[in-house]
């Protein structure tokens, strides 16, 4: 089979709007055909996005054939760890007709890209709550981030509705990748940050298949905790879970699996470990100073006016202006391909609801433009 051209379907982010994205759903219990039908309906877009990424790896002096040679790796690291994975993966290729290896890249572009020193990762920050009823003792979660990337990349992502796995969930991610940021039909939600680690590479499974996997199979924080541990993992990420009653963040990197719990009910991520073991190790010339300026603002915001009580009230904790740290990222044009780092999506979760509510663009932009409402 035959790989698209470089610039087949390419679409410039200038003229991609909101209304313009795609809302992917399948529903197949075989992984195949529902791969198949995730790239049946990415067909004709996810040529650009491949091509998109083919740039960012060049940019990042990755050579072809060591792009192709770190897929196919990561394809046996997915196929090891859970077949039904990797058999999603090659149905979505065969969907969109493109090579395997093509979607095994998307899915491990994180892992592919630690190998750049000149095309760092995105921003995100994530905010989550767990807040107990003084008087009936009921515990509610909930919690926003910001997805925040390359502004190129914008016409290649979608909200997804993916049934038929052991669990249905829902959420957003980039087209022909697992997942991303999400909730499913049990109530376990899940923010996803990513980290950089000195050890970060590619021969685990990749960070976002990881991301798929949880949301799939796990009923709860307690068990979605027993996935990631028995995951062999040669990246870094965080990955916020919460179900209707407990919440906890954690730390991935080389070094292991280090987990948080919430301080007064509170839990904040931005891109810096916040356990001492992979900070050691720490890629901090990534993300530092910003990650921990826009962790600081976050904090400084939740002391000043208080926590948030409900989901309606998380999203202006992630604003930012002029002079404050960019928990609102604006894209500067004038900077070359690889920095032009965009708000494209702010996801709220709640597992209680098993909802998962997607804005097109920063928290600024909830102002004046609809949230996309998805139930798993």
């Amino acid at each position: 089979m035959t790989s698209p051209a470089p610039d087949s379907n390419a679409r410039p982010a200038a003229t991609f709007s909101p209304a313009d994205r795609l809302h992917v759903a399948v529903d197949h219990a075989d992984p195949f055909r529902r791969g198949a039908a995730r790239g049946e309906q990415l067909r004709a877009t996810l040529p650009g996005g491949i091509a998109e990424y083919d740039r960012f790896f060049d940019l990042g002096g990755i050579a072809p054939q060591q792009v192709r040679d770190d897929a196919e790796r990561a394809l046996d690291a997915v196929g090891a760890f859970r077949p039904h994975a990797r058999t999603e993966i090659e149905g979505i290729a065969h969907g969109a007709g493109v090579d395997a290896w093509r979607i095994a890249a998307l899915n491990a572009r994180t892992e592919i890209l630690a190998r750049s020193t000149t095309v760092p990762p995105g921003e995100c920050s994530t905010l989550v709550r767990r807040v107990r009823d003084a008087e009936s003792g009921a515990v509610r979660t909930f919690g926003v981030q910001t997805w925040d990337w390359h502004v190129e990349l914008n016409p290649y992502w979608h909200t997804l509705e993916s049934r038929g796995g052991a669990h249905d969930f829902v959420g957003l991610t980039e087209h022909g990748i697992l997942a991303k940021i999400g909730v499913n039909d049990a109530g376990l939600a899940l923010h996803f940050n990513i980290l950089g680690h000195r050890a970060d590479g590619v021969g685990g499974v990749p960070m976002h298949v990881l991301a798929a996997v949880v949301l799939q199979e796990a009923g709860s924080v307690r068990e979605a905790l027993e996935i990631v541990r028995s995951a062999p993992v040669q990246s870094s990420g965080s990955f916020t879970l919460f179900d209707p009653d407990e919440a906890v963040l954690l730390d991935l990197s080389p070094d292991g699996v280090f987990p948080l719990d919430p301080e007064h009910g509170t839990l904040v991520r931005t891109n810096h470990f916040l356990t001492p073991t992979p900070a050691a190790r720490e890629k901090t010339w990534l993300y530092q100073p910003d990650s921990g300026e826009r962790y600081e603002l976050i904090r400084r915001r939740l002391a000043e006016y208080g926590p948030p009580a409900g989901p309606d009230e998380l999203v202006p904790f992630l604003r930012s202006g002029p002079g404050e740290a960019a928990l609102t990222c604006v894209p500067d044009m004038s900077l070359p391909q690889g920095q032009r780092w965009a708000g494209l999506a702010t996801v709220v979760l709640e597992p209680a609801a098993r909802t998962a509510r997607v804005l097109d663009g920063t928290p600024v932009d909830a102002e004046k433009r609809p949230w996309r409402r998805l139930m798993a």
